[in-house]
């Protein structure tokens, strides 16, 4: 007996069960997503471009070592021949060189930070496109998950419909004609219902691609979740923060100073260069007139290379550098022109989604009262049932709508901040403030 009650009063005690909510799919994007580990292995890469161009200031060490089998056959005009030696020959060398004026290798050490500052920067533009990419993903499987909720909604309403009015016509107090359009609706709403589990299985395997797993429930935006407008709440302001502070816009940036700086390196081409050159060795020889001999040797001294013509190289090199230049400078123009256009087109697409989530919130209303007034109407004879499909049907449409326009909201305030550069996990987490993560199983 005491098993019984155990059994009929343990689930009132079970652990209640929560969907994934938009941070926690965010922590396993970071460690799971292939196309983010990419781009930490490419800032890994390319960060060694500053040790790489040190190295060209700094001094660097050779050893090399020979060994050699010689035959020699020596014999004099008109007399007997000599003896013919064999022996072998062999030695080494260490040689040490220190450049004392490389004027192209300062310049290269100096386009290594900006390309160092480039790769971190194309980075942190990696971490918000995962942001996007995860927050679209997220926002798209609940859409399609909410808009398979109202249709299945909308099919069990008119399944409600269609045997009212398979039971008015046979009592004889409603046509066929009631019966063949509430049929009609439900044939429509299977349609509906088959295409919307397909959408809601793409949906999870494309957020599967980025996590490396199905998901499973998602929390969903809180029916209270009131969305706010963008801070500072002033077009130009968002504008002049994306042109300067936009990733892609410091990229740019970037690359044309490195362009700029690779006109003096191809011109210190025509500089002469000076190296600290110092070696030292031993060379076991053979001579004819002393046998074999041992010497060790040591040597230091300062070596100096003037170019004086290479035919027209440095000179072309010049001209294309200059001409790179130019094309960074367009680039980076268009950059910033790019990045106020975003910066706009997301402002505005906030503002105007969260006038939209107002009104369809009050046309939600409207339309639900619509629908008690044409169920009213049609008990008392007033209203048709193809009044009641078209009101039901516009509840659950005005419901998807709403939800839509909120999700699209809220990626509009994640792409505003990204336009500027400032996209973040904090960020991340004031949308997830919105989701409740409960679930009803």
């Amino acid at each position: 007996m005491k098993k019984i009650a155990w059994l009929l009063i343990s689930p009132l005690f079970a652990t209640p069960l929560y969907a994934a909510d938009l941070m926690q799919i965010y922590r396993e994007a970071q460690e799971n997503d292939p196309t983010f580990a990419a781009a930490r292995a490419t800032l890994d890469a390319g960060q060694e471009k500053m040790p790489q161009a040190r190295a060209g200031l700094l001094p660097s060490l050779t050893l090399s070592a020979n060994t050699t089998w010689n035959e020699t056959e020596i014999s004099t005009h008109g007399g007997p021949s000599m003896a013919s030696p064999n022996y072998n020959s062999n030695g080494y060398q260490v040689t040490l060189s220190q450049p004392l004026f490389r004027w192209q290798n300062w310049i290269s050490y100096g386009q290594s930070k900006l390309q160092v500052a480039q790769a971190e920067a194309n980075f942190v533009q990696s971490r918000q496109d995962l942001i996007l990419r995860v927050a679209q993903a997220y926002f798209d499987a609940i859409y399609a998950d909410e808009n398979l909720k109202a249709v299945r909604a909308n099919k069990a309403a008119i399944v409600q419909q269609l045997d009212s009015a398979k039971k008015n016509f046979e009592v004889g107090t409603a046509t066929i004609v009631d019966t063949h359009e509430a049929q009609a609706r439900y044939d429509l709403a299977v349609a509906q219902e088959i295409a919307a589990e397909s959408d809601v299985e793409i949906r999870q395997h494309a957020l599967q691609a980025i996590i490396g797993r199905l998901p499973g429930p998602l929390a969903t935006t809180r029916k209270n979740a009131e969305l706010s407008a963008p801070k500072p709440n002033d077009m130009n302001e968002w504008v002049s923060a994306a042109e300067k502070g936009n990733i892609p816009v410091q990229v740019q940036q970037a690359a044309a100073d490195i362009a700029a700086s690779e006109i003096d390196k191809q011109r210190a081409g025509h500089y002469p260069t000076v190296d600290l050159v110092a070696s030292q060795g031993y060379n076991k020889s053979f001579f004819p007139s002393f046998g074999l001999y041992d010497t060790d040797y040591r040597n230091i001294g300062v070596q100096v290379n003037i170019p004086l013509y290479l035919g027209g190289q440095t000179v072309s090199h010049q001209r294309e550098a200059a001409a790179n230049r130019m094309a960074a400078q367009s680039g980076l123009d268009a950059a910033r022109r790019s990045a106020a256009l975003s910066a706009r087109q997301y402002y505005l697409g906030v503002a105007n989604g969260l006038a939209q989530v107002r009104a369809l919130k009050a046309a939600l209303v409207s339309s639900q009262s619509a629908l008690e007034s044409n169920k009213l109407g049609y008990e008392v004879g007033v209203r048709i049932n193809i009044d009641v499909l078209n009101a039901e049907n516009q509840v659950y449409v005005t419901r998807r709508d709403l939800a839509k326009a909120t999700l699209d909201t809220l990626m509009s305030q994640l792409r505003l901040k990204a336009a500027t550069g400032a996209l973040g996990e904090d960020d991340v987490a004031q949308i997830n403030a919105l989701l409740d993560p409960s679930t009803a199983r």
